[in-house]
């Protein structure tokens, strides 16, 4: 028989509950596990915003001119170019243009809108919006979410936080970004606080903010010129750190302090892809810059190479190997320890869209919207080329036995199940 709990017991139990609604109404924020995070899509490039997912059962073929394992397809109510989050059942987006900007929340599993917020009455925010180029617009930056708060990030420098139900919890302005393209900078969160890389022509900087209050954790000046590259988490020895890359700098920050731990002067020209890591080294790569792999204990760049250089493609590592895509359509596949060129493949279309892996298999989406779909080895070993119908220059979002895939006018659910 089973003993039936002693009153101290229930009472033990009872106190953790108290204690940990203590914790919320003191303003700790409870950050869910790592496991928790890694079975959802929470960033741009999913999990610690590094391009690899852990979901399962992910189909390879599909086709949207003939609705071929498409479950659904709903056009985009306002335009932007992030790329989808997923938290459980939901999937969150945004749109802006001159006349507003919007967060969207979707049934992941039905393609409705459950509910759109404006990002509107913001102090500070600007009367009339910074002029952006059309590959770029007001609403680039990715969202990020913790399955408690969703925050958004636009051009116009307006950073606003909603739980999931859609409830506005804040919002700021963060001066409007001085940026010839527009701020395209997606956010990335961690424990209690939300990083914004913030490198305009004015100077660089990063910038926590608490994800309960938005009020600044702590801000850091940063000896950099503009970037469009969004950062990223690093799990090095027994802590995760921020990593950014930008002209000339790629650089390791402590979540906690914002204090610099290294820097690594390597890059050049306008830096739109965003670093990687995996193997126990930073990758980071510009157009006519160089492609590094640096070791972040060292601070030294470990190897480089810069035969193929991406331009706004993010590179993504996974079982040794380094794969990068570039703008004019050849991915090409290194060993991530030496830098040596396992093969590369060219392609008929360009790619902004970053490549992704979940399991043993890279995702990479052309400029066409065709997905080109590779096994995770040292041979070159193509598996399919699903096409979606439209222009992507995003990056997809995976959840168990789906991939969601944002072109121009609609957004897509693939699914084979």
């Amino acid at each position: 028989d089973s003993i039936p709990e002693s009153d101290s017991s229930l009472q033990i139990a009872a106190e953790k509950e108290i204690s940990l609604a203590d914790e919320k109404t003191a303003g700790k924020y409870l950050f869910p596990a790592m496991e928790e995070i890694r079975k959802n899509h929470n960033s741009f490039r999913g999990p610690l915003g590094n391009g690899v997912s852990y979901c399962k059962n992910i189909p390879v073929t599909w086709d949207g001119n003939t609705m071929l394992n498409i479950r659904w397809k709903i056009p985009i109510p306002k335009t932007g170019h992030n790329s989808p989050v997923i938290w459980g059942d939901l999937l969150f987006m945004a749109g802006a243009d001159n006349s507003g900007k919007v967060v969207y929340c979707f049934n992941r599993h039905t393609g409705k809108i459950l509910w759109q917020q404006k990002a509107d009455n913001i102090p500070g925010s600007p009367q009339t919006p910074p002029k952006t180029t059309d590959d770029t617009g007001l609403s680039a930056p990715s969202l990020t979410t913790d399955g408690q708060t969703v925050l958004a990030i636009f051009g116009t420098g307006d950073i606003i936080a909603f739980d999931m139900n859609g409830n506005r919890k804040w919002a700021k302005n963060l001066g409007v970004p001085d940026n010839h393209y527009g701020h395209a900078s997606s956010l990335i969160l961690f424990k209690d606080k939300v990083y914004v890389q913030y490198d305009s022509n004015k100077g660089g900087k990063v910038i926590a903010l608490y994800i309960q209050t938005g009020e600044t954790a702590w801000e850091r000046p940063r000896s950099t010129k503009i970037s469009w590259a969004s950062p990223i988490l690093a799990e090095t020895g027994n802590k995760y750190q921020l990593v950014l890359s930008a002209n000339p700098l790629v650089a390791g920050y402590d979540t906690e302090t914002g204090e610099e731990l290294w820097t690594v002067s390597c890059m050049s020209g306008e830096v739109g892809p965003s670093p990687a890591y995996g193997e126990g080294l930073i990758f980071a790569g510009n157009e006519y810059a160089t492609l590094a792999a640096i070791n972040p204990v060292t601070k030294s760049i470990v190897w480089e190479e810069n035969e193929y250089l991406p331009e706004v493609s993010s590179p993504v590592v996974s079982d040794g190997l380094l794969f990068i895509a570039t703008s004019y359509g050849v991915l090409v596949c290194y060993n991530a320890k030496t830098g040596e060129k396992q093969w590369e493949q060219e392609y008929n279309n360009g790619f902004y869209s970053s490549p992704v892996i979940a399991g043993d298999k890279l995702y990479i989406t052309d400029m066409d919207g065709i997905t080109h779909v590779l096994a995770v080895s040292a041979e070159f070993r193509s598996i399919a080329d699903s096409p979606i119908g439209e222009r992507v220059v995003t990056t997809p979002a995976f959840a168990n036995g789906s991939i969601y895939i944002k072109g121009e006018k609609n957004l897509y659910c693939i699914s084979a199940e």
